[in-house]
């Protein structure tokens, strides 16, 4: 064999050798391609979902932040127009109660009431509040306390009722229909099922 034969042999042997080494490097680079594709779409399908779930969650909080704001607005709303049914309700109480302190009926429940208060008082010595309209009534409100009251009419009573203070007891006896209104009002609150929810 001459020098080109060996020659050519040997280049062939360099091509057949460099095109198994490309055949293994396309190879290579055709699987480690498969795997770059395989890891970009693991990691695009983790993000989107994070992403997804970051939505969500965020869309969420602005939901429940909307239905608490709403549901706080409907309960003010709610508790203003029970406050107002409620305040209706005893204006008008208030207004048949100043009607029936015009009435003979008040009379009669203003002595009993004044009896009440000598009862618990017994026999010693207080002094009575009444308002101003019911100055006409004082001889018989005194009357049940035998002398050992003294009478002062009270402004900050408005609708009528009587209203005792002994000093030696440090005891009040409140019966007034302001005090009974108010305490109504007070129990109606508590229990008319006027709760906000």
């Amino acid at each position: 064999m001459g020098n080109s034969a060996k020659t050519d042999n040997f280049l062939k042997a360099i091509k057949r050798y460099a095109k198994v080494q490309q055949s293994a490097l396309d190879k290579e680079m055709k699987q480690l391609k498969q795997e770059k594709t395989k890891l970009t779409a693991e990691k695009a399908a983790h993000d989107s979902e994070k992403l997804i779930a970051e939505r969500l969650e965020q869309k969420r909080s602005e939901q429940t932040g909307v239905l608490a704001k709403k549901t706080q607005e409907g309960q003010k709303a709610l508790f203003l127009q029970r406050a107002q049914m409620t305040d209706e309700v005893f204006a008008k109480a208030e207004k048949r109660l100043t009607d029936y302190a015009q009435t003979a009926e008040y009379r009669k429940k203003l002595t009993e009431s004044a009896q009440k208060i000598a009862a618990l008082f017994g026999g010693r010595p207080c002094v009575l509040y009444i308002r101003e309209n019911d100055s006409d009534f004082a001889e018989s409100i005194l009357k049940v306390f035998n002398g050992t009251a003294e009478l002062q009419t009270d402004k900050t009573i408005k609708i009528g009722g009587v209203k005792g203070y002994c000093k030696s007891m440090r005891v009040i006896a409140d019966e007034t229909l302001d005090s009974k209104l108010l305490a109504q009002r007070e129990w109606f609150i508590e229990n008319a099922a006027l709760s906000v929810l």
